[in-house]
């Protein structure tokens, strides 16, 4: 899966994985869990409306391959921005939320600095399994050691369906954050519901919320 891809769907306003509202499973683990970071990262984030609801705990950073994202994320919400090139990224900055604009798998230690926490909605699902491994082995480049990712996947069977969204297995979260804790903090069986825009003519759909904890 290549990035033009991605653009093309912004281009085009293919937009079935965006939710129009903050996703419950953060309200849910926000309300569970003691974090104590002051700032947040969240890859592939695109206009989420999670990036708010995050602003009002956390300074956020988002990183997002589309400016039309970025962008429409800032007008949708009135927010005045300002904006300025930073290395090999366009930084939209207002307050408490900065994204970075640009190929995520150009991102550095540097770019992103003193980053504890992670929230993943919609990137690692969003990803073919070649990629995943690449993504998560990237992102654990990014993350300080024993830093955390609250993440949301998506749980299907593969065969009756082709992603993006992908089916992504506990068993290969293991794999792909080896030493990691992963901690299961919930689960919604949205079988006939859906999943964002999308309907799921699939015979199971589950949907979990992890917290992976990194090795120190």
């Amino acid at each position: 899966m290549q990035p033009e891809f991605w653009l093309d769907c912004w281009q085009n306003n293919k937009l079935g994985f965006q939710l129009d509202a903050v996703h419950p499973l953060l309200v849910d683990a926000l309300e569970r869990l003691n974090l104590q970071e002051s700032q947040v990262f969240v890859p592939l984030c695109g206009k989420s409306p999670d990036l708010l609801y995050l602003a009002q705990y956390f300074h956020v950073l988002g990183n997002e391959l589309s400016e039309i994202a970025c962008r429409d994320f800032f007008a949708e919400h009135k927010l005045a921005v300002s904006e300025q090139q930073i290395g090999e990224f366009n930084c939209f900055t207002t307050t408490n939320i900065r994204l970075l604009q640009g190929d995520f798998f150009a991102l550095s230690k540097a770019d992103i600095a003193d980053i504890r926490l992670v929230y993943d909605r919609a990137a690692l699902i969003a990803l073919p399994v070649g990629m995943r491994q690449r993504y998560a082995a990237h992102l654990s480049t990014l993350i300080e050691p024993g830093g955390q990712i609250v993440l949301i996947a998506l749980e299907y069977p593969e065969h009756e369906k082709h992603g993006p969204p992908f089916s992504v297995q506990s068993t290969e979260l293991s794999l792909l954050f080896p030493g990691a804790k992963i901690d299961v903090l919930a689960e919604e069986d949205l079988t006939g519901q859906g999943f964002a825009r999308r309907r799921f003519n699939t015979s199971s759909l589950i949907e979990t919320l992890y917290l992976i904890t990194l090795p120190v």
